[in-house]
């Protein structure tokens, strides 16, 4: 992809990150960690969750899992390869296994996670895997404003 692609393409990935931000912010409303995803399938929302591991008493209630688990439920299939995860950070090791299962076709995320994030920064759980499934993975994008929404949670807590 080059040119006017690659620009309509990273304008559309804005657009839906800052969908996903305002899914993150209610996660933060109500005191969990601000992470949300948002599942897109032709140009439209299928499935959004933001983090309620709190909320639920629920180790796997992450942004993504909700997410994915909600736009498989909407669909006709649980197979989502035709679809994008766009989440506000990178997704931990338990997510990018429920992002394999589900058979996502791209994910495009946010900040980095340095400490458990699996797609780029403590592994790379996406590439080369057991299920044969290729993730397209974009990163980086509104990287600052997410990372920003994470480190003032995490600094308004301590």
């Amino acid at each position: 992809m080059t040119g006017p692609d690659l620009m309509a393409a990273f304008g559309s990935h804005e657009q839906w990150l800052k969908v996903a931000l305002n899914e993150a912010r209610l996660a933060a409303e109500a005191g969990e960690v601000p992470v949300g995803a948002v599942v897109v399938r032709d140009g439209a929302v299928i499935g959004r969750g933001h983090n309620q591991v709190e909320r639920l008493q629920d180790p796997s209630a992450h942004a993504e899992i909700l997410a994915v688990g909600a736009a498989a439920s909407a669909g006709e299939s649980w197979r989502l390869d035709d679809a994008t995860l766009y989440v506000t950070l990178e997704p931990c090791t338990m997510c990018c296994g429920a992002l394999l299962l589900a058979r996502v076709g791209r994910l495009v995320f946010g900040a980095a996670d340095p400490r458990a994030g699996g797609v780029v920064s403590t592994g790379r759980l996406l590439e080369g895997n057991p299920y044969h499934h290729r993730v397209e993975v974009v990163g980086g994008i509104l990287a600052a404003e997410c990372g920003a929404l994470l480190s003032d949670f995490f600094r308004e807590r301590r």
